[in-house]
């Protein structure tokens, strides 16, 4: 599990300014405790000192000066301590009632927070991740980010507003961007066939059974995709070619959870991710019974992702209104914990239920 980190008031960072305690920043966002490396710099604890209280972004990347190699950013990875709260982030921990824990791991107190629209301009400056007006998975692959300042910023919600953010920024773009709609259109006509085809080998007795043995396989499937591929966080190499797949894959959903064109799978990705399970289950078992098993699976992830989309975006009765809240707290409350999407039965199994859900009776 990812390390929560407190959120240091500008006050207190500054305040970190002598040789009993030195604080720095890197972006004017994450607090490096560097006094026990006072004595180790290779060029004098005052060069360090000089800084205290301070931002060394530029002067670690000033070639005049000095720049600094790879080893010089490992060592303060060591360091780090909190992250410098904006003075906006210094009012909200004021608030009564705030889930502090929660706000500080993903920066939203409320589900409303997640449809507030982000200001870009604010939003670049203050945290130095990505520039919405851009097209974003290039920004992920060239900048270069560590995995660490990956994470947790894009496990802090943002929202474009209307329409969505550009993702590849060229003839790729409408490829990234589904209708909930299409969905059932694509999937249902393909599972009616594949379930004619297993009855004309089954009886009714046994193909309703095989069926629904399908679609409660899927919400495993469902649960342990989400948590084992989509939050493979800790396993994640430290490599920009693996942090830009996660970012493609469902990093993405997480920056910007309230995008209504990415919020069910593509049909072309969904074909990759479920050609093995089609031949899974052709090798174990016979043909008729493969496909009746298959095709049950298939009408599983289809509700999953229309229930998808339909928990970030509808108004519901009463149990998917809850289920709604538990599954926008994983978005802004904890990500780490949380991952049935059509039922919370295996995050019971599994011990991984959110189960601080205080705002899971209002109606959204």
């Amino acid at each position: 599990m990812g390390r929560t980190l407190p959120f240091i008031t500008s006050a207190e960072f500054a305040s970190h300014n002598s040789k009993k305690s030195v604080y720095v920043t890197l972006h004017n966002r994450n607090v490096y405790d560097v006094t026990p490396f006072l004595n180790e710099h290779p060029g004098g604890a005052e060069l360090i000192l000089d800084y205290a209280g301070k931002d060394v972004t530029n002067i670690m990347a000033n070639i005049l000066s000095h720049e600094h190699s790879e080893s010089a950013y490992e060592i303060l990875d060591d360091c780090l301590v909190g992250v410098l709260a904006t003075a906006e982030e210094e009012a909200k921990l004021m608030t009564p009632g705030l889930d502090k824990n929660a706000y500080i791991l993903t920066g939203v107190a409320t589900e409303e927070e997640l449809s507030v629209t982000t200001d870009f301009d604010q939003d670049y400056k203050s945290h130095s991740f990505l520039d919405l007006r851009k097209p974003l998975l290039m920004q992920v692959f060239w900048a270069n980010f560590s995995k660490e300042f990956y994470l947790q910023q894009v496990h802090r919600p943002r929202h474009y507003g209307n329409g969505s953010a550009p993702l590849f920024g060229n003839f790729l773009e409408p490829l990234s961007k589904t209708p909930w709609y299409v969905i059932p259109i694509v999937w249902l006509p393909c599972i009616t066939y594949g379930t004619y085809l297993a009855s004309r080998g089954l009886s009714i007795w046994a193909l309703v059974p095989l069926w629904c043995m399908g679609l409660f396989i899927w919400t495993f499937v469902e649960y342990m995709m989400h948590r084992m591929l989509f939050h493979m966080d800790d396993r994640l190499p430290d490599h920009r070619i693996a942090i830009t797949l996660h970012f493609l894959l469902h990093g993405v959903h997480h920056y910007l959870p309230m995008d209504k064109l990415r919020l069910v799978m593509p049909p072309a990705l969904f074909l990759i991710l479920a050609t093995p399970f089609y031949n899974l289950a052709h090798f174990l078992f016979p043909y008729h019974i493969a496909m009746a098993i298959f095709c049950g699976g298939i009408f599983g992830y289809i509700c999953y992702d229309c229930t998808h989309y339909f928990l970030h975006h509808a108004v519901l009765p009463p149990y998917f209104r809850e289920l709604k809240s538990y599954h926008l707290e994983h978005h802004y409350k904890n990500y780490e914990l949380g991952f049935g999407v059509t039922s919370k039965f295996w995050d019971v199994v599994f011990g991984t239920e959110l189960v601080d859900t205080s705002a899971r009776s209002k109606t959204t």
